[in-house]
Formats: C-alpha cells, sequence, structure tokens
C-alpha cells in the first residue's frame, strides 16, 4: 500500500470571510464551520477561538486534538467509520494542513482530561503549544449520559477538521513524503538481508470513557490484527478515550505517529519494517490472555525478527504489555518497550503495576507523578475550576491567582507513550 502525504505548512490562522489557505495562513469563515459542525441535539451551544504558539492562553479541560486533512486521491475518506465509509484507506494522496490543529474542550466529561498551555512552564511539555490551535468549545445539553457528551463532542471535533482540511484539497504542498508497504512476501524479498520488524501498536480499549476506535469499531470488540501503517495517517484509528492526558494519544497522534514515520525513515536502511499489528487493553484476564496470544502469534507468521510494543494508559494496560513482552520473547523474537511510568512524586516508587525481567529494552516516556507549577495565563478558554478534579490535580490545583500546581500527569501528551512529548533521558 502507496500513500503519498502532501504537507501544507500553516504558519498563522485566523478567522475571516472565507475558508482558503493563502501565502501559509489558515483562514476559517466561522458561520460556515458554525453550520458544518452543528445538528447534534446532545450539544447546547458551539464556540470557536483561536490559540497561537506564545500567546499566553490555557486550555481546559482538553478532550481531543485533531489534524485537519483531506483525501485528495485514493479509496475512501478521512475519519472512515465516522464520516467516511468504510473503505480501506492507507493508499493515493492525502494533504494534511501541518502547524494547525483542531482542539474540543468544554464541560468536563470525566475527570481525565488535559491542559494546553500556549507558553510558559507548561508549553514546555506538550507538543501542542506549537500548533496554531482552532479551540471548539462544546457544551452539552443538561442531563447527557457521559457516554453521549463524549461522542457528541468527538463528532464536532472530525467534522470540524474534515471541514478546515478541505481548504487544502487544491493547495500545492509545500513537501511530498511517501510511504509505502509492499504485500508480505514481496517487502520480505525486497530487503531480505535486514532484520524484520513489525510494530506492536497496543490501543486503549478498557471501557468507561476508555476507548479508541478502528474504522468506527471500539477497539474492545477486535481481536489482533494486522494493519498498513499508512491506514493510521488517513484517521483509520481515532480517539474516543478520557484516560490521563499525559499518556492519551489524541486523534493528531495516531494520524501522525512518529514510531510509524521514525519506521518508514529507516526501513530499507537498518531493518524491514513489515507493518503494524494492532491488539487492544482489556480488563478481565482471560481477555488479556487471549489478545496476548494472538498478538505474539501474529508476529510470529509474519516472521518478525524484533517487535516494537507501546501501550496507552498505565495501571491495568501493564499487564497486557507484559504479557505481550513475554509471549512474543518466548518466541525468540526480540522486543522492545514504550512506556512510560508513575513512580511517585519523588521518583522512587514502582515505576509499572506489572514487570518482568524479559522487558530488558524499555524506552520510558518520563515519570507522570512529576510536580509542576503552571503559571497564570491571560486568557484561559474553557473551564479552568477543572483543574481541581482532573488526574494529576487535587482539591486546591487551581490557585487564587489563576496558577495551577499540579502534576504533569494533567498535561496533554507531557509523558506520550509513543515518543509525541518533549521528555528525554540523560545519563550520568
Amino acid at each position: 500500500m502507496r500513500l503519498e502525504l502532501g504537507k501544507i505548512y500553516i504558519k498563522d490562522l485566523q478567522f475571516g470571510s472565507e475558508t482558503k489557505v493563502q501565502d501559509g495562513v489558515l483562514y476559517v469563515n466561522k458561520e460556515e464551520l458554525l453550520k458544518a459542525v452543528s445538528g447534534d441535539e446532545r450539544i447546547e451551544s458551539i464556540n470557536f477561538e483561536i490559540a497561537k504558539p506564545g500567546e499566553e492562553t490555557r486550555i481546559i479541560p482538553v478532550k481531543d486534538v485533531i489534524e485537519p486533512r483531506v483525501k485528495v486521491e485514493g479509496k475512501g475518506g478521512i475519519f472512515p467509520g465516522f464520516i467516511s465509509k468504510v473503505d480501506t484507506v492507507g493508499s493515493g494522496r492525502t494533504h494534511a494542513l501541518k502547524g494547525a490543529a483542531v482542539v474540543t474542550t468544554g464541560k468536563i466529561v470525566g475527570f481525565q482530561e488535559g491542559i494546553i498551555d500556549m507558553s510558559g512552564e507548561g508549553a514546555k511539555y506538550t507538543p501542542f503549544s506549537k500548533t496554531n490551535n482552532l479551540v471548539i468549545i462544546c457544551e452539552p445539553r443538561e442531563g447527557i449520559l457521559q457516554h453521549d457528551h463524549e461522542e457528541a463532542v468527538r463528532m464536532v471535533g472530525y467534522k470540524a477538521a474534515i471541514y478546515l482540511g478541505e481548504a487544502g484539497r487544491n493547495v500545492e504542498p509545500d513537501e511530498i513524503k511517501t510511504f509505502e508497504t509492499l504485500p508480505l512476501l514481496q517487502q520480505v524479498n525486497q530487503y531480505p538481508e535486514l532484520p524484520k520488524v513489525v510494530y506492536v501498536y497496543m490501543l486503549q480499549s478498557q471501557g468507561l470513557l476508555h476507548d479508541t476506535y478502528v474504522y468506527g469499531v471500539d477497539a474492545k470488540k477486535i481481536i489482533p490484527t494486522f494493519i498498513y501503517p499508512t491506514e493510521m495517517f488517513d484517521g483509520a484509528i481515532v480517539s474516543g478515550n478520557c484516560v490521563s492526558a499525559c499518556d492519551k494519544n489524541p486523534t493528531y497522534v495516531h494520524m501522525n505517529h512518529p514510531i510509524i514515520e521514525d519506521l518508514y525513515e529507516r526501513h530499507g536502511k537498518d531493518y524491514n519494517f513489515l507493518g503494524c499489528v494492532i491488539t487492544n487493553e482489556n480488563v478481565y484476564l482471560a481477555d488479556k490472555e487471549r489478545s496476548s496470544n494472538w498478538t505474539a502469534k501474529l508476529v510470529e507468521f509474519l516472521g518478525a525478527d524484533a517487535v516494537i510494543i507501546s501501550e496507552e494508559g498505565f495501571g491495568n494496560p501493564d499487564a497486557d504489555l507484559v504479557m505481550n513482552c513475554n509471549k512474543i520473547t518466548d518466541k525468540g523474537i526480540k522486543t522492545v518497550l514504550v512506556t512510560d511510568e508513575y513512580a511517585g512524586q519523588d521518583g522512587c516508587s514502582q515505576s509499572l503495576a506489572d514487570s518482568t525481567p524479559k522487558g530488558d529494552a524499555v524506552v520510558t516516556g518520563g515519570n507522570a507523578n512529576e510536580v509542576v507549577t503552571l503559571p497564570a495565563m491571560k486568557k484561559v478558554i474553557g473551564h479552568p475550576e477543572a483543574a481541581n478534579i482532573i488526574a494529576g490535580g487535587y482539591v486546591g490545583s487551581l490557585r487564587e491567582d489563576g496558577s495551577i500546581n499540579a502534576e504533569i500527569q494533567v498535561i496533554t501528551g507531557a509523558t506520550s507513550e509513543v515518543g509525541f512529548n518533549y521528555l528525554t533521558a540523560r545519563g550520568f
């Protein structure tokens, strides 16, 4: 499967009389956008704001972040199973508005939503302080259920990203990158001398607002399966969860997956990237056993010499991570794990809820319990009082002067378990 990704670099975002991309500026007609995203009776009101890098602006609570994209050539469309039909995507040509993002906020759904600061200490931890953000404030009707609230806001975000993406349909990209994965036997024969690598992508699927969707299907209902990496660039996998903000994979991250992009970058040079196996993170032991058995069986069948495994979330999913590691290693396949840590505010506690001596090659996204003070901002989009109840905060996190004292767990993307963050490790 071969996909051309046309990157249109957006340097600024402004409201205007016409939605278009001109000289690196994305202009947005608010009235047209409102018409495009309205219609869900579960939403009481929708408003728009713009948050740019360097501004003294805070967005809270952040639900999802989505990159505007448009399918220019090839089958299907962006967000299959939600906005587009369920045709297999990942081939042809797609245009992406790089440097622009849709951010959804509004009354809190659960308690595991996040913060994006566009400047100051918090901006150092989130990659979305560097994007020009169209923020959608969606306020729900009174009395709607949490799952309905989450779904309604999620769909508004997708519709907005599709609407904005259309502005790039007829724009000549600043850069075009080509990604290609061949059918298995052809792929193996292309670089027979290189080690064969498979990426095992664990998807958050524990339910209770902990959901991820694959072509519109809740990932808890799937069995582990193979997916062409390019499918993700067209929105085949999207976020529908409210896990802790620091290690949640927003839809933007699924569409700009750094592990997949890095594997493609080194494909044919250091190793032969065969593709992705997606699996879920389950609650019950039998389901964990089933999914890890299938995952190990699939990567063995594909003939992998080595596997990279990443998880999403912490605690219960650590058991899935360890099971995948143990069973794949037992088949003689080398593994590298990508996770983050909840090692306590002093960094001295056990980092994961489960462990294994076979997990001897681990990359960490950082300690989510690290405490930080976020300075007050001149402008707050959303509901600042959510700081007192979101995961990583506490009653009193929001101070009288508008500053917030909390763990970096509250910051969207701070300890990303696929490496879409800024924290690094340093040896001594």
